[in-house]
């Protein structure tokens, strides 16, 4: 077993954690200025640290050989690769926002599976700026660390991700999720809790080779600057419901009006599941699930035959709504369903799955949980 006295050889100075996270509803309208529902999961990276008056971070993992080392005066984008670029990342952006980090022996553990669209990239950056703050005791506003997390994975590691993960890394609460409006850059913690009501929300990782290549994100995100340009609106989140469809009669490129359809209406979902579970009606939330689903099948064009034949089967099992969640192109499905239901809607979508030839999925349930924190 890999422990931080065996690698390091001595006790850390302290642990911190942050959690990955998963969307309710809100997909592909973070870089539309819109609104997104994600909360943390109960799965996370843990991060052992211990100070070194030298100035260089050394950094091992739990699920990876050696340690990797790197000087903080000799960072800069790209001095660093592989995984150890994400603490190295979260390292460079501390001391380029004027943060007193010093040197520090890092061990990374995690329960969060990888590639799954569980964010565990943000997580990981997340962890490692907290435990590097922490450190030196240094507290800063968890929505700032968020921001700064944000940057070194755009700036350092070179992915064009929005501000969702680490916000939902940093600033979710236990039994609640997170109503993240991008535009306005605000946040309300909206009461979440299935087990309550007799419900779970399963997690189903569809184990589809992911093929969410760069060329495709970036096509969907261009689309949906250019349809904004032509309808004259720094956003699409500036498109109320009751205007669609006159901005779609303006729109002369048949994929543009998909993808403005999508992004409008998911806006509009996200308000819709917030009203229904601060009125207490988790139960009427589901549909909101599918139809987001059918959105970004149809629309968006971004699910993939596991991630349909996941949704499919759960709906057919009973689910009171299903969805892909993340990116897209692979990862991972949400179903809300009857608890008592919960084993075997996911045994459907195992014979389901071995029916048409997949990789054998797996589940998680997704208990809403608390942001980063120190543990130790």
């Amino acid at each position: 077993m890999t422990t931080f006295e065996t690698v390091f050889g001595t006790a850390p100075d302290g642990v911190w954690r942050a959690p990955g996270r998963v969307n309710l509803i809100g997909e592909h309208t973070d870089y539309n200025d819109g609104l997104v529902l994600p909360i943390a999961l109960p799965n996370q990276i843990v991060v052992s640290a211990a100070a070194r008056a030298d100035g260089v971070v050394a950094v091992a993992s739990s699920g990876q050989d050696g340690v990797i080392e790197f000087s903080l005066d000799a960072l800069e984008p790209g001095s660093v690769g592989d995984w150890a670029a994400y603490p190295a990342g979260a390292a460079w952006v501390l001391r380029e926002a004027g943060y007193p980090i010093g040197g520090a022996n890092l061990l990374v553990d995690s329960d969060l599976p990888s590639g799954a669209g569980l964010s565990s990239s943000a997580a990981l950056l997340c962890a490692t700026a907290v435990a590097l703050l922490g450190l030196q005791e240094v507290e800063v506003d968890p929505a700032e660390v968020a921001r700064l997390a944000q940057r070194a994975e755009n700036s350092y590691v070179g992915a064009p991700v929005g501000l969702m993960d680490q916000m939902a890394s940093m600033c979710c609460t236990a039994g609640h999720a997170l109503y993240f409006d991008i535009r306005a850059m605000s946040t309300d913690q909206i009461p979440f809790d299935p087990e309550a009501e007799g419900l779970t929300l399963l997690v189903i990782d569809v184990k589809a080779p992911h093929r969410h290549v760069d060329g495709e994100y970036a096509a969907r995100r261009k689309s949906c600057e250019q349809a904004a340009a032509v309808l004259g609106v720094p956003a699409l989140r500036s498109i109320a419901p009751e205007d669609l469809d006159a901005a779609l009669a303006r729109l002369s490129d048949d994929v543009d009006r998909r993808r403005v359809r999508h992004v409008v209406t998911e806006i509009r979902r996200v308000e819709q599941a917030v009203e229904l579970m601060r009125a207490g009606r988790l139960r009427d939330v589901g549909p909101l699930f599918t139809a987001s689903h059918a959105s970004l099948r149809d629309d968006f064009e971004i699910t993939v035959p596991e991630l349909d034949v996941a949704v499919d089967t759960a709906l057919a099992a009973g689910a009171l709504g299903a969805r892909m969640t993340g990116g897209g192109f692979g990862g991972c499905i949400i179903a809300l369903v009857e608890t008592a239901a919960a084993d075997r809607t996911f045994a459907a979508i195992e014979k389901a799955f071995a029916e048409h030839g997949f990789r054998t999925p797996t589940s998680l349930a997704a208990t809403p949980s608390a942001g980063a924190s120190r543990l130790a």
